[in-house]
C-alpha cells in the first residue's frame, strides 16, 4: 500500500516538474529573470548585419554537423567581424575544433539517463548557459536544425539569454509538432518552411531568412599538419603508395537497418582487388571494431583496418587519400564528400519512400560531390514509407552486382588497366 502511494506521489511530482519546465511556463518566469539581468532590454527586430555576438547550437551527429559547414562559412562571410560561438556534442568537437569560421567551440553532452531525464536535462542546459553563455551577452542565437529537436537544443537558445532567437517552427512537420509542442515559445523568429529539402538547403535558408547572401554551398572540413602526418605515416607503414587505388569501405552505421551485410562487402572487395588491384581502407566508429576486424581478416592482405583507431580529423586526412568511398549512410560518407572523394552510398531507404524520412538521400545524401546512391526499388514488407526494422532489412535488396556497376561508372575499365599496370 505504501509503495503504491509512493509511486503515485512520485508520479504527481514528476508531472508538476514537467509542467514547470514546459516552454510556455519556462518563458513566463524566464522573461522576468532575463529582464532583471538586463538581457532583454536590447531586443529589437533587426536583420543579420545587426548581430555582433552570435551563438550557434548544433547538438547533432557527425553527418548533421558536416552538412552545416556551408552555414558556418556563409554566416562568417556575412558577419566578418562578429564573435561567433558554436556549441556541439563532445563526440563532434575534434571535427570542428579548428573551424576557421567560429571564434570558439564549446561542448555540451545532451544524452541523459535515469529518472526524470527531461527535467534534469533542462536543468543542466540552464546551468551550462548560466556558467558559459550569459557572460558573452549574445544578441543572436541560431538553431539551424529543421527536423525534431530531440536534444532540447531550443531550450539552450532560450537559456543563453540572447534577445533574438531564430530557428525552425515546431509546425514544419507532424513529427516535430508532436514531439516539440510549445517550442515556438522559446524562439523570437520561427521559420515556417515545411517543404522537405536537402539539409544543407534547410541550414542555408536560415541565413537567407535573415537577409544574408549565399555564395558557396559546398561542404568542407579542416585538418592540420599533424593530421596529415598521421595519415602519411599510417599509409607508409602499411605499404600503400600514392598511386595505389585506395578505396574506403564503411561497413557500419549508426542504426542496424542501415548496415549492408558484411559478406557482400567481402564479395565486392575481392572482385575489386581482382579487377582493379584495389586496396582498401576500412573505417568506422569504435562500436564497429569487431566488424572492422572481421572484414580486415577476410580481405587480408590488401585491407587496412582503421575502425575506431583515429580521431575525426585523422580520419578526414586518411579519406583525402582515397579514390572512392563505398559504404553505408554514415558520418564517414559525409567526411568523404567534404574532401571531394567520389561516393557510392548504400541506402536502406526505398526509392518510393517518403522524402521526409531521416534516411532519405533527398535530405541527407552526399552534397555537391560526384556520387551514386543505391537504394531498394521498393520497401520489403511490412515496411511502407521507410524501413522500420531494427536490423538489416530493406537494405538487403541492394545487390553486389548493382554496386559493381556503380564502380564501373566511377572507375571505367580503362582505369582498371591503368591500376593493374601500375601495380605490376
Amino acid at each position: 500500500m505504501r509503495r503504491m502511494q509512493f509511486k503515485q506521489l512520485t508520479g504527481i511530482i514528476s508531472q508538476q516538474l514537467l509542467w514547470l519546465t514546459s516552454p510556455r511556463i519556462m518563458t513566463t518566469w524566464g522573461e522576468l529573470l532575463f529582464r532583471l539581468k538586463g538581457m532583454r532590454s536590447t531586443y529589437q527586430k533587426h536583420y543579420l548585419l545587426g548581430a555582433h555576438k552570435v551563438l550557434i547550437v548544433r547538438l547533432d551527429e557527425i553527418g548533421d554537423v558536416i552538412l552545416t559547414t556551408p552555414f558556418f562559412r556563409e554566416l562568417r562571410r556575412n558577419l566578418p567581424d562578429a564573435w561567433i560561438t558554436l556549441v556541439v556534442k563532445p563526440e563532434v568537437y575534434n571535427l570542428v575544433e579548428i573551424c576557421p569560421y567560429v571564434n570558439e567551440v564549446l561542448t555540451f553532452n545532451p544524452k541523459f539517463t535515469g529518472p526524470l531525464p527531461i527535467v534534469r536535462r533542462n536543468w543542466r542546459l540552464f546551468w551550462f548557459a548560466l556558467h558559459h553563455l550569459w557572460r558573452r551577452r549574445f544578441d543572436l542565437a541560431i538553431l539551424p536544425r529543421w527536423d525534431t529537436d530531440f536534444y532540447h537544443a531550443t531550450y539552450l537558445l532560450y537559456f543563453s539569454g540572447a534577445p533574438w532567437r531564430v530557428g525552425y517552427s515546431e509546425k514544419v512537420n507532424e513529427g516535430k509538432k508532436h514531439r516539440n509542442k510549445g517550442y515556438d515559445y522559446l524562439l523570437t523568429c520561427q521559420l515556417s518552411n515545411g517543404r522537405s529539402k536537402h539539409e544543407v538547403e534547410h541550414n542555408l535558408n536560415v541565413i537567407r531568412y535573415l537577409r544574408g547572401l549565399i555564395r558557396d554551398q559546398k561542404t568542407e572540413l579542416w585538418i592540420n599538419a599533424k593530421d596529415e602526418e598521421f595519415a602519411k605515416r599510417i599509409l607508409d607503414e602499411n605499404g600503400i603508395a600514392s598511386n595505389d587505388l585506395l578505396i574506403c569501405l564503411a561497413p557500419g552505421a549508426g542504426a542496424p537497418k542501415r548496415v549492408w551485410p558484411a559478406n557482400r562487402f567481402l564479395e565486392l572487395g575481392k572482385t575489386l582487388h581482382e579487377e582493379y588491384k584495389a586496396k582498401f581502407l576500412i573505417v568506422g566508429s569504435a562500436r564497429e571494431k569487431e566488424l572492422g576486424k572481421k572484414l580486415e581478416h577476410l580481405l587480408s592482405p590488401f585491407a587496412l583496418n582503421m575502425v575506431g583507431q583515429t580521431t575525426l580529423r585523422q580520419l578526414t586526412a586518411l579519406l583525402k587519400c582515397c579514390r572512392l568511398y563505398i559504404g553505408n549512410d554514415t558520418g564517414p560518407m559525409h567526411i568523404a564528400g567534404a574532401v571531394n572523394v567520389p561516393i557510392i552510398g548504400l541506402s536502406c531507404h526505398p526509392k518510393s519512400g517518403s522524402s521526409l524520412s531521416p534516411n532519405s538521400p533527398k535530405r541527407f545524401g552526399p552534397w555537391k560531390v560526384k556520387h551514386v546512391i543505391i537504394q531498394p526499388e521498393k520497401p520489403l514488407a511490412p515496411c511502407t514509407k521507410e524501413c522500420i526494422a531494427n536490423e538489416p532489412h530493406c537494405i538487403k535488396a541492394v545487390t553486389v552486382e548493382e554496386v559493381k556497376r556503380a564502380v564501373e561508372m566511377m572507375l571505367p575499365k580503362s582505369k582498371a588497366l591503368e591500376y593493374r599496370a601500375s601495380y605490376s
